[in-house]
């Protein structure tokens, strides 16, 4: 299989085409950078380009059979009316690229990232991909970001949305930050610890976003989810026994408005997701549960 991917230097596109080339994939990948791709292989080609720009880039879609799009500016950053326009524009400027290339090639698979953002806070209430969207702004990114994916589903091709949570992994995602003040004993839960805290395993997202790509059945929106539920305590729990270090202070959630504005009101809400299409698949995880994802990371 070719696969053509966007967003390849991030830490979630590193793996993923370390993961395709071990796979025997043939892979493209759209970069501004080419010192930010780990992997290395001659089945690997690297093509130069800003997925937010038209360009010549577009032309060499139709090179590919799977198309994989996880460009994003970081969420986790402080949301200043400028952030918040890069957040949107780069999930959604990147996409309609994709869309306007896919009007000139024969039908293919397009999987475009997304967010169980979409879901926004809900409380207890457990969501799947048939749940509504939420009105605040990650859920408003994601539904602008979900349908300008499925305009590709006009043109023929069959289009996946995959919903992420916190990505557990070394060397980025949600850990990068807290792996080391939880290493110095100074980790603790976000304020009462009770909200949802959706979450996978870096090896079983690109495992599954690989699944997807080779199953024709499944189309439209798949949460890419870890199946056990657990919250921030829970998740707090598990990093002191894992790495064997007290985990005593607790973040008032006053504090995590004040300093981080909106972002810190995103860290006292969480969504209780299950990954039924992936589930129903047949999918198996590696790590489903907390524990053992966590162990893996530190051993790392």
């Amino acid at each position: 299989m070719k696969y053509y991917i966007l967003g390849g230097t991030g830490f979630i596109g590193n793996y993923l085409i370390s993961f395709l080339l071990d796979q025997g994939a043939e892979v493209t990948a759209l970069v501004r950078d080419e010192s930010r791709i780990k992997a290395r292989s001659q089945n690997l080609k690297l093509i130069k380009g800003d997925p937010m720009k038209k360009g010549t880039w577009q032309e060499t879609l139709h090179e590919s059979e799977i198309i994989i799009n996880l460009v994003g500016f970081p969420v986790m950053t402080k949301w200043t009316e400028k952030n918040k326009q890069l957040i949107l524009s780069s999930r959604v400027d990147s996409t309609n690229n994709v869309v306007e290339a896919m009007k000139h090639t024969e039908p293919r698979t397009f999987i475009c990232a997304n967010a169980v953002g979409y879901y926004g806070p809900r409380g207890d209430e457990q969501v799947d991909e048939q749940s509504g969207p939420g009105t605040d702004f990650l859920a408003r990114v994601s539904v602008q970001w979900q349908e300008s994916a499925q305009a590709a589903e006009k043109l023929g091709h069959r289009v996946i949305i995959s919903r992420f949570p916190a990505v557990l992994g070394q060397g980025g995602g949600a850990m990068a930050k807290m792996l080391p003040v939880f290493r110095l004993g100074l980790g603790g839960k976000l304020s009462s610890g009770r909200q949802w805290f959706p979450w996978v395993h870096i090896f079983d997202l690109v495992r599954a976003l690989h699944f997807l790509s080779l199953k024709n059945e499944i189309h439209g929106p798949v949460n890419i989810c870890a199946p056990q539920q657990i919250t921030n305590a829970d998740f707090t729990r598990a990093m002191s026994k894992v790495l064997g270090r007290p985990a005593l202070f607790r973040v008032p959630g006053l504090a995590l408005k004040l300093i981080y504005g909106e972002v810190g009101q995103m860290l006292l809400t969480g969504q209780r997701c299950v990954p039924g299409i992936l589930q129903k698949a047949g999918f198996e995880f590696k790590f489903p549960e907390i524990e053992m994802a966590l162990a893996d990371i530190a051993a790392r």
